[in-house]
């Protein structure tokens, strides 16, 4: 779809913490708060990115800010690379892998999704979604 027109996701709203319910424009919807310049969650929190990369390409761990810093620490990180897949740099997921978290690299609609379904399931992880 193209311009300012949102799709709504409908989702059990069952999992803990926020929960993308839909797209608008290039950006995202956390409840009524929309994320039109990327966004980045963790179990308990939404926040616009605001120092998102222009790409995934040129993606480095001090983009994330305090995304980590979650207790007890996540899993894995859900990298939405926005509106198509692409692999972000190698040294960035061995920087990531190093303290113990994986990374899961979709395009940010498939990665929003994902969100909903594995914090449904209530799994340690944090999001980091570049602009669709």
């Amino acid at each position: 779809m193209s311009g300012d027109a949102g799709i709504t996701l409908r989702r059990d709203d069952s999992g803990q913490g926020p929960i993308v319910t839909g797209f608008q424009g290039r950006g995202f919807r956390v409840r009524d708060d929309v994320f039109p310049d990327g966004l980045l969650l963790s179990p308990v929190r939404a926040l616009a990115w605001a120092d998102a990369p222009a790409s995934v390409e040129v993606l480095t761990l001090e983009a994330l800010g305090d995304l980590f810093a979650t207790d007890p620490a996540p899993e894995f990180l859900l990298l939405g690379t926005g509106a198509g897949l692409r692999q972000p740099p190698r040294a960035f997921v061995r920087a990531v892998e190093a303290l113990g978290i994986g990374v899961e690299a979709m395009d940010s609609r498939a990665a929003a999704r994902a969100w909903g379904v594995l914090r449904a399931e209530e799994r340690r992880i944090v999001a980091a979604l570049l602009p669709l």
